[in-house]
């Protein structure tokens, strides 16, 4: 058998399942209103927590550094594509977050493989919550350490893998916030445990920062920890900032050795200096303009309560990400083909993304979004599912 028809073959096998994929073409955006495949709709699928990606301050810083400083870096960190804008950025970044350094990456998915191979060998124990990012679980396992997982957020099993460790090097990692369930992790827990234990806590924010904490600091200003308590703090950039890559918070010793041997991040063109100029407009509107925070905050506490009324079988979720339950794979698709007939992008969310028989719509909600736009989808998934409201 020929490697395209070794191909055709898994793709029809990915056909028969459901799991197929393919990307949607966006051509305009304005807030949450988009124009996708020809169709406008409301978008409900962004990971654009405070609007930050539109925002005109960070627009205009993007485009002031590309004026002066060019789109790309032209070279990796290390030789010629560390400019005073990722600096400034890795220095804002360490002092908002209260760590001594920061590292600037092209993504979040390279951070964390360059933490993890960089730090770990085959001498270390990781240990991770099941429902970890793919990032985190292939950091460890590139990094030949040994990788004990336990059940999501079950703290006793978490203990018990970190008490099997026969080590000097265990890291107890895990997300702030789970990115398909939306449930925060027991981040003072995670902390005890790592304390009785001697293992270093690394923890990825991606959907916590912009999210959670009073100031929107996000999972370890909500838990009330400090960055002596979570030694390694991972902040990609791509959901609340708006922007692409992630900065990596830490220790200056850590910082200084990852800037010299993480792979990913050595053997990589630095991040465009403009991109790192816009996070940084990103992180001043984090720091001084709370409305952003509060108005998403607000429209999570409002999405709730209607969907409550609804009756729609959400998860217990009071992040910027509400996962609404199908079960099959073909249930998710249709439900998700519907809202886009009435005008609403929310993806179906399927293996392996997700465990077999727990596909979902996942929802997610912004600071951009209206309460009418979100009265209108309760709506439409309580006429989809046969909700309270709906049809059904």
């Amino acid at each position: 058998m020929t490697l395209i028809e070794r191909l055709r073959q898994r793709a029809a096998q990915r056909d028969a399942a459901h799991t197929r994929r393919s990307r949607h073409v966006q051509s305009q955006r304005s807030g949450m209103l988009t124009a996708c495949d020809g169709k406008n709709l409301i978008n409900f699928s962004s990971n654009d927590y405070l609007g930050f990606a539109q925002h005109p301050d960070v627009i205009a810083a993007f485009r002031k550094s590309a004026e002066r400083d060019g789109v790309g870096s032209a070279g990796s960190a290390l030789v010629t594509g560390h400019f005073a804008t990722h600096r400034e950025l890795e220095l804002q970044a360490a002092a908002l977050f209260g760590y001594e350094a920061a590292l600037f990456t092209g993504s979040g998915y390279l951070a964390n493989l360059g933490i993890l191979q960089s730090l770990l060998d085959e001498d270390a124990v990781c240990v991770q919550d099941k429902y970890n990012h793919a990032c985190l679980l292939d950091g460890a396992r590139f990094s030949g350490a040994a990788l004990k997982r336990f059940p999501h957020a079950d703290m006793v099993q978490a203990e018990a893998r970190c008490a099997e460790a026969k080590t000097d090097t265990l890291f107890l990692v895990s997300d702030g916030v789970f990115s398909m369930d939306g449930d925060a992790a027991d981040l003072q827990s995670l902390h005890a445990i790592a304390q009785r234990h001697r293992a270093t806590l690394m923890i990825d924010d991606a959907h916590g920062v912009g999210v959670l904490g009073a100031g929107g600091l996000g999972s370890l200003q909500a838990a009330g920890l400090q960055a002596d308590d979570v030694p390694i703090l991972v902040v990609p950039a791509g959901k609340a900032l708006g922007g692409q890559g992630a900065l990596i918070l830490a220790k200056r010793d850590i910082i200084q050795h990852l800037l010299e041997t993480a792979r990913p991040y050595l053997f990589s063109t630095a991040p465009a200096p403009a991109m790192a100029a816009a996070l940084s407009a990103s992180l001043h509107l984090l720091e001084t303009q709370p409305q952003h925070h509060a108005r998403l905050q607000e429209n999570i506490r409002h999405f709730r309560i209607r969907a409550e009324a609804a009756g729609l079988p959400m998860l217990d979720s009071h992040t910027a990400i509400q996962p609404l339950m199908a079960g099959d794979n073909e249930s998710a698709l249709r439900w998700s083909e519907q809202l886009r007939h009435a005008g609403f992008w929310v993806s179906a969310i399927r293996p392996p993304t997700v465990p077999q028989g727990k596909s979902r719509l996942r929802i997610t909600l912004t600071a951009l979004h209206t309460k009418a736009q979100i009265d209108a989808l309760v709506q439409a998934l309580a006429e989809i599912t046969g909700g309270r409201d709906g049809h059904g």
